[in-house]
């Protein structure tokens, strides 16, 4: 039995009895086990917190910045880039896809897990029918901090692909602002002339920081046909 084996055993029992009220540190040194099993994890996950200030903030970071931290190695930044992709997939797996979407307050919760710990700009369309029950979300692009190229065809082609008549552009901003820019209302209103010329109404777009999210429809810097 190896000299951490009983605090270990301590440590996963004590999570899988009150999961949700484990501290962070914790948490990280729990998952450094599997990375470091030979050593004892309790200071490098100190160590972690304070040099990223937050759970989220080591989950955010780069493996480059994570092996810079002396006794992380590849195994440990491959494991909380794998941890922080899996709490994505799984928030994204629980939006459920057959609920009615009547505007940004039903559009948040089902686009929002798309852009968890997102580094980069992404573009995604939420797809509904005519009676604006969801049909699905369609990835269309990513790019890198600055931008994203978004192509129109690449946006009909997933809007025509579920059949959807009314859709609702998403993206994010990793300056830390969700405020629309001016290039952000114009592709809108390019989007809405070309998606009207093949029956599909284009219901707002919707720009994500972190938390936090803009409707350009609600904020008045878009107005559609119907409204």
């Amino acid at each position: 039995m190896g000299a951490h084996d009983g605090h270990r055993s301590r440590l996963k029992t004590e999570f899988l009895a009150r999961p949700d009220s484990f501290p962070d540190h914790k948490l990280l040194e729990l998952l450094l086990f599997y990375a470091n099993p030979r050593s004892d994890t309790n200071p490098l996950a100190h160590t972690l917190l304070e040099q990223f200030g937050s759970l989220a903030g080591v989950l955010d970071a780069t493996p480059e910045q994570l092996q810079k931290v002396p006794g992380v190695g590849a195994h440990a930044a491959v494991l909380f880039k794998a941890a922080k992709e899996l709490s994505g997939r799984y928030l994204a797996g629980r939006t459920r896809m057959d609920v009615v979407a009547q505007g940004s307050r039903d559009y948040y919760p089902i686009l929002r897990p798309y852009f968890f710990g997102a580094r980069n700009e992404q573009v995604y369309l939420l797809c509904m029918d005519g009676k604006q029950k969801v049909l699905g979300v369609r990835k269309i692009g990513e790019g890198n901090v600055n931008a994203v190229a978004v192509t129109t065809r690449l946006i009909v082609e997933a809007a025509l692909s579920l059949n959807a008549v009314r859709v609702v552009l998403s993206h994010n901003h990793v300056s830390g602002l969700a405020f629309p820019s001016e290039d952000d209302i114009a592709t809108t209103y390019s989007l809405q002339g070309i998606l009207g010329q093949v029956g599909v109404t284009l219901c707002d777009h919707l720009v994500f920081v972190d938390d936090d999210m803009v409707s350009l429809r609600d904020s008045g810097f878009y107005k559609t046909e119907e409204a």
